[in-house]
C-alpha cells in the first residue's frame, strides 16, 4: 500500500471583526498574531484567507498586496497581504487567494484633490462623496488614486464583436430575463449603499479580468487560488437569471450545433433565436417554476458545460502563468455543498473546498458523500450561516455552552473522510453583525488531537464492503430542479426524498461503513475506471441508476460476473442497448427492488458492523484504510443539553479483509479503555467509557 497522503487542516480564515458586519469582498488586514493562532490550531492551508479585493478593483487588491503600512500599525503586527503570504509560508500554511465573481461599487469620500480616501463603505460626512469600484478603475475616474486600466491591459480589452468596453458592468454582468443585472443578494448588507453585479464567467472580457487578479495574486506569493462561486452563472438561476448577451449568443449556438433539434423549436429560425424573448413570449419569466419552463433542461445543460469549460480554462491559466515565473501553486474551487455539476469541475482542482448548504449537528451520509466526491483528494469543508445552527453555536459558544457539538462538528468531519476547517472570524451572512471565533483553547485541544494522529486518517476508498454510486446523468433533472435554485439566504431543500439519500441515510442509521462511488457522465467528466472498480467492496447498491455508459455497464458486468451482489433499486441502465440491459438485469448475482423499501438487512453476507451489546447511541462509522492496516472511527451524536456523556459501554464486531494483529484505542481524552478478540475476519471490540469520538486502531 502506498503512503497515505498527509491530511489537509484547514482554516476558514476570513478574519472578519467581531461584532460588525462582514464586508466583502476586502477582508480586513492580516496581522503576525493571527499566524501564531493558526500555527496553534496546527492548520496547514487557509481559505477565503488574502486578496479579495480583486472585485472591488485592480489596484486595490494590489494595495491589499503590497500597500505600506503605517508604524502605529506596526505596532500591533499589521502587515500587508504578500508579507503575510509569505510569513505563512514559511511556517508551512499554505494561502489560498480568493478570486471572487462579483463587481462592487462603495460609497466614499475624498480630499479636495481627489488623492486621499477619507472613507469608504462606513461614510462620516466628510469631505467629497463619490463611488470607488470597479466602474471608477475602468473609467480611469481617480488617475491621482490608481493606475490606469491601459496599465493591467495595455492591448486594450474588447468585446465579442471586437469593439472597446467602455463599461464593464454593463457588457458583463448577469441579467434576468427582463435585462436587469442580477445581484448577489446573501452579501449585500442591508441598510448599506454598497452593491454588487453577479459578473459572467462565460463572457471573456469577465475571464480577462479575473486572469490579471490571478496574476496579482501570484506575484503577491501566493502558494494557490481559490476560485469563489466556481458554477457562474448558474447560481444566478435563483435571481431568474442568466440571459445577458453572452448567454444568449452561447444557447443559441449550442442548440444549432446538436444533432437532434428539441421538439418545441421545429418552428423556431435558430439564426435568430433569443431564449429570453422566446420564453416571454409563452409566458414564462424565469422566476419562479423554472424547470417548467420550455428547453430548461436543455438551457441548464448548456451552462454546465460553460463552467466546466471556463473554470478549467482559469484553473490552467493560473498554473501556467505560476510556472512562468517559477512557481508551483494548487487550485481549489468553492465547490458549493458538492452539487453534482461540480464534478466534472473536480478534475481540474488539487484540494476540493465546500460551502454546505445547510450546517447541521448530525450529516453523517453528507460526508460520506463528499468523500466520495474527492477520492484521493482532500475534501476542506467551511460552515454556512445560513439555514443551519452556525448562529445558534456562535451564540452558545459565547456563553460557555455546546462545547461537545463544536468538537462534533470538527470530529464528525475527520471521521466520515473530510476536514471541517476552523472557523477563524468566518463569515457570518451579511445580517448579523459578528463573525465565528470558537473558543481558543478548545479549538486548540480538537487540533492537536487531530493533527497528532493525522497517520489514522484515510483517503477514499476506505475498506468498506459496501458502496452506493451516484450516477452524475441519472441524477440530472432530479437534483437540477430541486438544489440549483434555491436562494442562498435561506438554504432550504425543497421537500421530497432522493433515492441516493435513502439509501445512505439508511446506512448511516445503521451505524455502517460504506462508499460513494461517483459514475460520471462521461461526457464532460470522462470514466476513470480505476477510481469507479467496484471488485474491492462485497455488496454495491445502484440507487436510481437509470443512464449507464458503456465502461460503468463493464465494471458493473466484472463485478457480478467476480460474484459481487448489485443491489439495483429503480431502473437501471436504461440507455443501453435492450439485449445488454435485459442481460444485467437477469444477472444471477443482481436483486432489483425499490429504495423505500431498502434495509441494511438486504446487504450481501449482512451488516459488516454490528452493534451487539450497550448502547443505545446514535453514531456513524467510517473504516479508514491506513499504513497499519485500518482504523474504525466511531461519532457519537447521542448528547443530553449539548454534551456528550460517556457511554459505559459498548460492543461491536467488524468484518476485515485482513487478519488482524493487535488492536489498540485513542481518543481526545485518553479516557476509553478496550478489550478485543478475533474471530476469523470478525473482531470483537468490548469498548468502556466511549467518548465523543474514538478511533479503533486494527493493525494487520
Amino acid at each position: 500500500m502506498s503512503p497515505v497522503p498527509r491530511p489537509e487542516r484547514g482554516i476558514y480564515c476570513d478574519a472578519w471583526f467581531p461584532l460588525q458586519h462582514n464586508y466583502h469582498p476586502s477582508l480586513p488586514p492580516r496581522r503576525l498574531r493571527m499566524i501564531d493562532h493558526i500555527e496553534a490550531y496546527r492548520g496547514t492551508m487557509l481559505v477565503w484567507a488574502a486578496l479579495g479585493g480583486g472585485a472591488l478593483s485592480l489596484p486595490y487588491l494590489e494595495e491589499e498586496a503590497l500597500g505600506p503600512v503605517p508604524p502605529r500599525f506596526r505596532m500591533y503586527g499589521f502587515v500587508n497581504d504578500a508579507d503575510f503570504i509569505a510569513e505563512c509560508g514559511r511556517r508551512g500554511i499554505d494561502v489560498f487567494g480568493v478570486v471572487f465573481e462579483h463587481a462592487w461599487e462603495f460609497p466614499a469620500e475624498l480630499n479636495e484633490d481627489e488623492d486621499v480616501v477619507l472613507s469608504l463603505n462606513e461614510t462620516r460626512d466628510v469631505g467629497t462623496p463619490g463611488w470607488l469600484g470597479i466602474r471608477e478603475f475602468w473609467n480611469d475616474r481617480y488617475p491621482k488614486l490608481w493606475r490606469a486600466r491601459s496599465h493591467y491591459f495595455p492591448d486594450g480589452v474588447r468585446d465579442a464583436d471586437g469593439n472597446d468596453v467602455t463599461d464593464i458592468l454593463e457588457e458583463c454582468a448577469q441579467r434576468d430575463i427582463y435585462g436587469e443585472p442580477c445581484h448577489a443578494l446573501w452579501i449585500e448588507c442591508p441598510g448599506y449603499e454598497h452593491w454588487n453585479y453577479m459578473m459572467d464567467r462565460n463572457n471573456p472580457v469577465w475571464r480577462e479580468y479575473l486572469k490579471a487578479v490571478v496574476r496579482i495574486q501570484i506575484d503577491a506569493g501566493v502558494q494557490g487560488i481559490h476560485f469563489d462561486e466556481s458554477e457562474v452563472p448558474i447560481t444566478s438561476l435563483q435571481y431568474g437569471g442568466c440571459f445577458c448577451d453572452t448567454c444568449m449568443r452561447g444557447f443559441r449556438d449550442y442548440l444549432l450545433a446538436l444533432e437532434e433539434r428539441p421538439p418545441e423549436l421545429a418552428a423556431a429560425d435558430l439564426n435568430t433565436f433569443h431564449y429570453g424573448r422566446w420564453l416571454l413570449d409563452r409566458g414564462h419569466d424565469f422566476k419562479s417554476n423554472r424547470e417548467s419552463a420550455p428547453l430548461f433542461y436543455d438551457y441548464l445543460r448548456f451552462q454546465r458545460r460553460n463552467i466546466a469549460r471556463y473554470f478549467g480554462e482559469l484553473a490552467d491559466y493560473a498554473r501556467e502563468y505560476a510556472a512562468s515565473v517559477g512557481r508551483d501553486i494548487r487550485i481549489s474551487g468553492n465547490f458549493f455543498h458538492l452539487f453534482d455539476h461540480y464534478f466534472a469541475l473536480e478534475q481540474k482542482v488539487d484540494v476540493i473546498v465546500t460551502e454546505m448548504r445547510n450546517t447541521t449537528y448530525r450529516q453523517p451520509s453528507w460526508y460520506r458523500y463528499a468523500a466520495g466526491f474527492g477520492g484521493p483528494k482532500p475534501v476542506v469543508v467551511v460552515e454556512n450561516p445560513y439555514g443551519g445552527v452556525v448562529p445558534e453555536l456562535v451564540e452558545a459558544l459565547a456563553h460557555g455552552r455546546g462545547y461537545d457539538r463544536f468538537r462534533r462538528s470538527l470530529y464528525e468531519a475527520a471521521a466520515l473522510g473530510a476536514n471541517m476547517s476552523v472557523p477563524y472570524g468566518a463569515w457570518m451572512g451579511s445580517v448579523i453583525e459578528d463573525a465565528f471565533y470558537p473558543p481558543h483553547e478548545l479549538t486548540v485541544e480538537i487540533q492537536t488531537f487531530l493533527a497528532d494522529h493525522e497517520d489514522l486518517f484515510g483517503r477514499d476508498p476506505s475498506l468498506a464492503e459496501v458502496a452506493v454510486v451516484f450516477s452524475i446523468e441519472s441524477n440530472y433533472r432530479a437534483l437540477a430542479a430541486r438544489e440549483v435554485m434555491a436562494d442562498n439566504r435561506t438554504n432550504e431543500m425543497p421537500e421530497g426524498e432522493h433515492p441516493f439519500g435513502i439509501v445512505c441515510d439508511t446506512l448511516s442509521a445503521a451505524i455502517q461503513p460504506y462508499d460513494v462511488v461517483f459514475f460520471p457522465d462521461g461526457d464532460l467528466r470522462p470514466d476513470d475506471p480505476e477510481r469507479q472498480d467496484l471488485r474491492r467492496y462485497r455488496t454495491v447498491i445502484l440507487p436510481h441508476c437509470s443512464f449507464l455508459t458503456d465502461t460503468q455497464a463493464d465494471l458493473v458486468e466484472r463485478f457480478l460476473d467476480g460474484g459481487g451482489t448489485v443491489l439495483a433499486l429503480g431502473e437501471l441502465g436504461t440507455n443501453l442497448a435492450r439485449a445488454r440491459r435485459d442481460a444485467l438485469a437477469a444477472h444471477a448475482n443482481l436483486r432489483a427492488g425499490d429504495a423505500s423499501s431498502f434495509s441494511i438487512d438486504v446487504v450481501a453476507e449482512g451488516p459488516q458492523l454490528r452493534v451487539t451489546s450497550g448502547g443505545p447511541t446514535d453514531a456513524a462509522t467510517a473504516l479508514h484504510a491506513i499504513d497499519r492496516g485500518a482504523a474504525l472511527h466511531l461519532i457519537r451524536y447521542d448528547e443530553d443539553d449539548d454534551a456528550a456523556a460517556a457511554l459505559d459501554a459498548l460492543e461491536l464486531e467488524v468484518r476485515l479483509p485482513f487478519t488482524v494483529s493487535s488492536c489498540e484505542i485513542v481518543d481526545p481524552l485518553g479516557e476509553a479503555k478496550l478489550e478485543w478478540e478475533r474471530d476469523g475476519s470478525l473482531v470483537r471490540l468490548r469498548i468502556r467509557d466511549v467518548p465523543l469520538y474514538a478511533i479503533v486502531v486494527l493493525a494487520r
